[in-house]
């Protein structure tokens, strides 16, 4: 049975939030969303993102649940921005792996991870093995500078900054009301309470640890260039046992450069030594690197859980607490999005059991053990 039509406060104006708001609002929902920030959204790790949509490269360091939450994200992300009044950047044409002949040990143990997670779910599209000449072909800029590389199919990527741009507009189209500069925590409402909205939805990540102590900020560094010169038709990984990399190409010969994971939630500019590692590692995939401009270099921290994987929980009566999505924001939005469309309309989700995702019930002196994949919210 659909939802009744409800009020809602979002906090955090994130990915998450954004994406939640949007939706909500659009179903005919009552929708307040408070953030710490502006609409330029400058708190929010998805700002300082390269937003590939990629999950068997990243079933190399994640588990096969939140590969699932990938390829069902691949799907729902052109419905989605198919919705928004602005356009977003979005391609799918594949992620593109390369490696230096000294680090083809590097390159063995990655392509076993990526077709261990292939015979767990044979739904993905099968990796292909390039040789030289098959890969000028796929990436005519790279000819001649590797000598084999894997083609990952169905992969994407789209622009970060523009989405979340189009998410602030179509929040004010939909009448949501945004409550920028105003930050707002659960211990602050009473949902269900007159005056009250019905429901508290905290998207805040790392602005949540106060009510989530077990979050941590895990700490990345991205450049973003032009590079007229560099013509890349799709997300390209370097791979090294020291820095691997990720090169990817937006619109305009603009390129976001990413490598660095720091378990450390601090804030500072990023270092000379990261910095140099970065650019030399870009440069040895396409040399025109260097007479590229450096925009930004940007630094920010996403919010992860112990193991590094996403989970939503009901803290009490009407409250939902969605946070962990790590390094996977772009890549797993959609499918937590839908997770807690499914939980709101119906109490329960058969999408969480498919994707192995921690649901948390509400405590109460009758509530059995959690169990990572049972969630009923219909006594909520």
């Amino acid at each position: 049975m659909p939802l009744r039509p409800s009020s809602f406060a979002i906090l955090g104006a994130g990915l998450m939030g954004r994406l939640l708001a949007v939706e909500l609002a659009r179903q005919g929902h009552r929708v307040d969303v408070f953030d710490a920030g502006s609409a330029a959204a400058e708190h929010s790790a998805a700002r300082v993102a390269a937003a590939m949509l990629a999950p068997l490269a990243e079933s190399a360091i994640t588990t096969p649940g939140v590969v699932r939450m990938g390829r069902h994200a691949l799907g729902r992300w052109p419905q989605l921005l198919a919705a928004l009044a602005d356009p977003v950047f979005f391609q799918q044409a594949g992620t593109l792996v390369v490696w230096h002949r000294q680090d083809a040990a590097e390159a063995r143990r990655f392509t076993r991870q990526l077709e261990a997670c292939q015979r767990l779910l044979p739904e993905l599209p099968a990796l292909r093995r390039l040789d030289g000449q098959a890969l000028a072909q796929a990436e005519p800029a790279l000819a001649d500078r590797f000598a084999q590389g894997l083609y990952l199919p169905g992969e994407g990527q789209l622009d970060n900054r523009q989405l979340l741009a189009a998410l602030a507009t179509q929040l004010e189209r939909l009448a949501v009301r945004v409550h920028w500069h105003t930050p707002q925590s659960p211990a602050g409402l009473a949902p269900g309470a007159a005056g009250q909205p019905d429901w508290v939805l905290d998207c805040r990540g790392l602005g949540a640890r106060a009510e989530w102590p077990a979050l941590r900020g895990v700490r990345g560094e991205v450049a973003r260039v032009h590079a007229p010169d560099v013509t890349l038709q799709r997300p390209t990984r370097l791979l090294h046992p020291r820095y691997p990399i990720y090169i990817a190409p937006k619109e305009e010969h603009l390129f976001v450069i990413g490598a660095t994971e720091i378990e450390s939630d601090e804030l500072s500019p990023a270092s000379v030594r990261s910095t140099l590692e970065l650019l030399s590692a870009a440069y040895a995939v396409h040399p025109g690197f260097a007479e590229g401009r450096i925009l930004e270099l940007a630094v920010q921290c996403r919010p992860a859980l112990p193991d590094n994987l996403p989970a939503i929980r009901q803290p009490r009566k009407g409250v939902l607490e969605i946070n962990g999505l790590y390094r996977h924001g772009f890549m797993i939005a959609p499918a937590l999005l839908d997770v807690t469309l499914e939980l709101l309309n119906t109490g329960q989700s058969a999408l969480a059991q498919d994707f192995d995702l921690a649901l948390a019930p509400a405590p109460g002196p009758a509530q059995p053990p959690a169990r990572r994949r049972d969630m009923d919210m219909t006594q909520a």
